[in-house]
């Protein structure tokens, strides 16, 4: 399959520039970069005369619930809806059920996404058996079989033990740790953000310090044994002690998440459990903060955490609600309306395309000759409601439902093959 797409203005996350130019494909390679470009008689041309051409968006944390929960979403939708939100790589967690902790789990995942994913799907393996904190697994087996990362999301590694080896054992492999960094003595039985909102809505709160010294212990172990990559950061200090990690030349990288950045703990009011997340939402000089830190690179990349869950999860007294929120089909959107001009339009792309891949070592996130044809092409001024009923993802548990925002996604195209157009799923 040939495609052109023509005089749209290309993003170059590594240099920060803008070029107008025309992308030629060719065998789901980039084939050619430059004006005027012609293919065969039956090329397909996408006009992206004032739009802008992004390398497909990379999320380097979302929730699949496959196996074990599909009807929350199943690959097929978690793709589906990922290709409508700009992403053509994602990286799925394992705390599935069973967890993604042998090669055979993760040659489940590889397998089955190259049957009905429309994009790529990159799993990242568990660092303890079980996810339980325990026992290392074995690393190398899963490597072999495409896991791309390890880590035990929705739990932390709390025995420090465990988490030196898995060090050692990553930096081995060329591999990287990804630490979901929680206290959960600090953090038990807590439902939000600890402070003058929890008690007056009567709610157990999960203090900051619960996240700030999993993450202080997590880059002190960081600084002997091997990188760490700490994800979604959501409180002040937090930016600050990995700020101050930086400095000293500590191996250690950093995510957050759209709704970091875009809500406060304010959401929670009247018992709102679509804002019910994983570290909680925190303050507006948190929000502050966080945003600080993506600008002066403290924060590395934005990811998702979509975390997909049915409404009877959802729909329950706040104490039982499921934690979490899908994040495919607004994470874009909501970069661009809360981050500019704080950043510009390519310091925000470089969040979303390169960084996750320099930290993966994926080897994408760029648009350049020889290059997978993984593309993104955006409407930068397109106005829209959110409308979370709309989602292909087979759960709508989003706080942004109704928000406005600007930027949409028209196309993606994943491998050459055009998966999203004109902001519709090709079939």
């Amino acid at each position: 399959m040939h495609v052109i797409i023509k005089d749209g203005t290309i993003l170059d996350a590594r240099s920060q520039k803008e070029i107008k130019a025309d992308i030629l494909i060719e065998n789901g390679k980039i084939k050619e970069i430059g004006k005027n470009l012609k293919g065969p008689a039956n090329t397909t041309i996408i006009d992206a005369e004032g739009l802008l051409v992004s390398p497909g968006l990379i999320d380097m944390h979302c929730h699949l619930r496959d196996p074990g929960d599909p009807e929350d979403e199943s690959i097929e939708s978690g793709t589906r809806s990922a290709a409508l939100g700009g992403f053509t790589t994602i990286a799925c967690m394992p705390n599935t059920n069973p967890p993604l902790d042998n090669s055979a789990m993760i040659k489940y995942i590889t397998s089955k996404s190259k049957q009905v994913g429309v994009v790529n799907v990159l799993p990242v393996g568990a660092v303890t058996k079980g996810l339980l904190g325990r026992h290392l697994t074995e690393m190398g087996k899963m490597i072999e079989e495409g896991a791309v990362a390890f880590s035990d999301d929705g739990m932390p590694v709390s025995n420090s033990q465990v988490m030196r080896h898995a060090l050692e054992y990553a930096k081995i492999f060329g591999t990287t740790i990804i630490s979901h960094s929680e206290d959960l003595e600090l953090s038990a039985e807590g439902q939000m953000n600890e402070g003058g909102l929890s008690t007056i809505l009567g709610l157990k709160g999960i203090p900051a310090l619960a996240e700030e010294t999993a993450i202080a212990r997590d880059i002190d172990l960081a600084s002997q044994f091997g990188p760490i990559h700490i994800t979604h950061v959501s409180t002040a200090k937090s930016v600050d002690i990995i700020r101050e990690a930086k400095k000293k030349g500590i191996p250690v990288t950093a995510d957050t998440c759209p709704h970091y950045f875009s809500l406060t703990e304010n959401a929670v009011e009247g018992y709102n459990t679509l804002a019910k997340v994983n570290p909680p939402l925190r303050t507006q000089d948190d929000v502050e903060a966080i945003k600080k830190g993506l600008k002066d690179g403290t924060i590395d990349a934005i990811a998702t955490d979509h975390a997909p869950h049915k409404a009877e999860k959802k729909n329950v007294e706040f104490a039982s609600a499921a934690k979490g929120s899908v994040g495919f089909e607004t994470a874009l959107s909501l970069s661009l309306a809360e981050l500019k001009p704080l950043l510009s339009v390519n310091q925000i792309i470089e969040k979303l395309t390169l960084a996750p891949s320099i930290i993966l070592g994926i080897h994408k996130g760029e648009i350049k000759v020889g290059a997978d044809a993984d593309i993104t092409i955006i409407d930068p001024n397109a106005e829209y409601e959110i409308n979370i009923e709309a989602f292909v993802s087979r759960s709508k548990n989003s706080p942004f439902d109704k928000r406005f925002v600007r930027g949409k996604v028209l196309h993606t195209i994943v491998s050459g093959r055009i998966v999203v157009r004109d902001g519709r799923l090709v079939q």
